[in-house]
């Protein structure tokens, strides 16, 4: 094993795992569905470990796969043909906040839960908020251009990184956390390792713009007959300037939420839609908010939230989806897009397809409604999968929609890329990565599907 040898050197002999029990770990993603082998998995503990990492592995010619927090779900982040794993794990320096210009500097394996407190403590908060939070991690988030639950207000992940330091391949460093608002020196090489998913580059720190720190929320549950109905609820409630989140789900998740987390029933009765909203300001933002639901039409049922402890529990019927559906089994998950306004139309296509394609099957959708982003589970596909897989990207994309909101491309939809980029833009993301990366080693079997 020269390769560890030299590894070794740079990280620490204890950084340098061989072991195929504990390298077992760092080989498949959270969902369970992505699996592969990893030559070795290496953990260096700053910027410098890691320039030293990958010269190593470049004289080499071994290929590799960066990793934060492995809450990936499209493969992206696990080797799938005996790549070397670079965990970013150790990265976890977090500056001081400098509240001048609202930012702060974040090692890639700070988690987004270390880094929302890290930011409370100085008044101020940091805008992504996906379920994830306590494992998911600063460079995963970057590489993927993380959305999650606050997108209505605040938007992407890319609207949040004001620099990015990272390593190319060869062990160059690129980046200089310097966070001007005003820079007009040229290309926005930070820009586009936003969503590059670990193929140009590792990501080694962020930095990050941040928000103002609301302690006063409203939290309502809606119900509701359509999607139709949801949509314009949503729409009559945009004009609200503390609206934070708009987030949709289906009665078929709500019954598996509550058997899975043996939850009291949210309503006297069940209902098709539901739709959580919430408000967040300086002052108290629930007459604000009850004010505009009350002039909503199509509302069935309405769950407003008087305590923390309610708020809560409104949030969790809607978070715990995904924990909900693995307890069942390993789903087909999609995360697709489409504008708004068509939302209601992709919603009843993708019903009928599944009924057509996989009776069998169980359908649980749930989403950020406001984007009309939809993250699609299907439980007991079996052989249906990759008709299924086709036909809902397909149909995304016929309404102008996009083949991955969130969650990135990976492995799991690069068959699927020409779908929503034409071939002169995929000409260019090649000619892209052949520049930053000419020897093809990094994340090698992600996006591109090679």
């Amino acid at each position: 094993m020269e390769l560890a040898g030299e590894l070794a050197a740079v990280v620490g002999r204890a950084h340098v795992l061989t072991d195929p029990a504990v390298v077992a770990g760092y080989s498949t993603d959270w969902t369970g569905r992505y699996h592969g082998r990893a030559r070795l998995v290496v953990r260096p503990a700053d910027r410098d470990e890691v320039a030293g990492v990958l010269r190593a592995c470049s004289a080499a010619g071994a290929p590799v796969v960066p990793q934060g927090g492995n809450t990936g779900l499209v493969g992206g982040g696990v080797p799938h043909h005996g790549e070397v794993v670079l965990s970013l794990a150790r990265l976890d320096a977090l500056g001081p906040v400098d509240r001048a210009s609202g930012q702060v500097s974040a090692g890639a394996g700070v988690t987004l839960s270390t880094l929302a407190r890290h930011a409370s403590l100085a008044g101020l908060d940091f805008a992504i908020d996906i379920a994830s939070r306590d494992s998911a991690t600063v460079g995963g988030l970057v590489a993927t251009n993380a959305g999650g639950l606050r997108v209505l207000r605040w938007g992407q992940m890319r609207d949040q990184v004001a620099d990015v330091e990272a390593v190319l391949a060869d062990g160059r460093v690129v980046g200089r956390l310097s966070g001007l608002d005003k820079d007009s020196t040229g290309y926005d090489l930070s820009g586009a390792l936003v969503g590059s998913e670990g193929t140009l580059a590792v990501i080694t720190a962020a930095r990050l713009r941040l928000v103002p720190r609301f302690t006063e929320h409203a939290t309502a549950t809606l119900a509701f007959e359509s999607t139709e109905d949801a949509i314009r609820a949503v729409t009559a409630l945009r004009p609200l300037p503390s609206l934070t989140s708009a987030e949709v789900y289906y009665d078929e998740g709500l019954r598996l939420v509550r058997a899975h987390r043996d939850l009291a029933p949210l309503f006297s009765e069940s209902h098709p839609v539901y739709l959580l909203v919430e408000c967040s300001a300086t002052t108290d933002p629930t007459d604000d908010l009850a004010a505009a639901v009350a002039g909503l039409t199509g509302v069935r049922d309405t769950a407003l939230a008087l305590d923390p402890a309610t708020r809560r529990t409104l949030w969790t019927y809607r978070e715990a989806h995904a924990e909900a559906i693995n307890a069942v089994g390993t789903p087909l998950k999609l995360d697709v897009g489409v504008p708004p306004a068509l939302a209601a139309a992709f919603e009843a296509e993708v019903r009928a397809v599944v009924a057509q394609l996989a009776p069998p099957a169980t359908l649980v959708l749930f989403g950020h409604l406001a984007e009309g982003n939809f993250h699609v589970n299907i439980l007991h596909a079996g052989n249906a999968e990759e008709s299924l897989t086709e036909s809902i990207l397909t149909i995304a994309a016929a309404h102008g929609g996009t083949i991955s909101a969130e969650h990135g491309v990976g492995v799991a939809k690069s068959a699927w890329l020409h779908l929503t980029r034409t071939a002169t833009e995929r000409e260019l993301f090649a000619a892209i990565k052949h520049a930053w990366d000419p020897a093809g080693l990094l994340n090698p079997a992600v996006l591109s599907g090679r």
